[in-house]
């Protein structure tokens, strides 16, 4: 059995039927066009039904305003990546020499997406139960550590300016630097009256949320 279909077993409980579909699964695009971008694009509306579904019965009084912010925390770029660390799934990676030399296996938005792409490489191999019950299973602790809903900090810190009687923060892309296929992206937010901040993330979203975050610390 082959690294990859051992993780599949060990991780998800469930013996590969198509041994290929999953070594694409952990195939970067630096290797080629046989990639995981397409299982990625499945993965990530079956991660998306599980997490509604799974949000509404567990939350059943609960307005929709407020599942949707649980909603977007566990499906969040940032809490894949997290899951595919601790499940153990970056060595597994399939990069080109220059993502490898890069690390690419290392950044969020590259491991986020292999656990999508995992996602939709069990849903075509084993059906929606298996899938269902391994998205449950490795998001168990963030769904199990969700008290209040979570919000996400680019709200916070417009809810907070409103607050203030300030205008809406006001996000600059200042700087972008590394490869192509691992870009870093530098954003300042600001919010006149109230201050500024930087921050880098590997997607300009992410470094305005990191950026967001930051200014919120600041102020607190």
């Amino acid at each position: 059995m082959s690294d990859v279909a051992d993780f599949v077993l060990q991780a998800a409980g469930h013996e590969p039927k198509d041994a290929v579909l999953f070594e694409r699964a952990f195939t970067h695009s630096s290797l080629g066009r046989d990639s995981y971008e397409r299982l990625e694009f499945l993965g990530d509306r079956v991660l998306g039904l599980v997490m509604a579904e799974a949000l509404y019965t567990r939350y059943p009084t609960e307005a929709e305003g407020v599942l949707s912010r649980r909603y977007n925390a566990l499906v969040a770029r940032e809490t894949c990546a997290e899951v595919g660390r601790a499940i153990g799934l970056p060595p597994l990676i399939k990069l080109g020499r220059q993502a490898r030399d890069d690390q690419a296996n290392r950044s969020d938005n590259v491991v986020g997406d292999v656990v999508e792409s995992v996602i939709g490489a069990l849903m075509i191999d084993g059906g929606l139960d298996v899938t269902k019950a391994f998205i449950l299973s490795a998001w168990a602790p963030y769904l199990d550590g969700q008290g209040r809903a979570p919000e996400h900090p680019k709200s916070a810190l417009q809810e907070l300016a409103a607050a203030k009687g300030r205008k809406t923060p006001h996000y600059e892309l200042i700087g972008r630097s590394g490869a192509h296929h691992a870009p870093r992206f530098t954003v300042k937010v600001s919010v006149n009256g109230l201050g500024e901040a930087e921050a880098e993330g590997l997607s300009k979203q992410e470094a305005e949320t990191a950026a967001a975050a930051a200014l919120l610390e600041k102020l607190a």
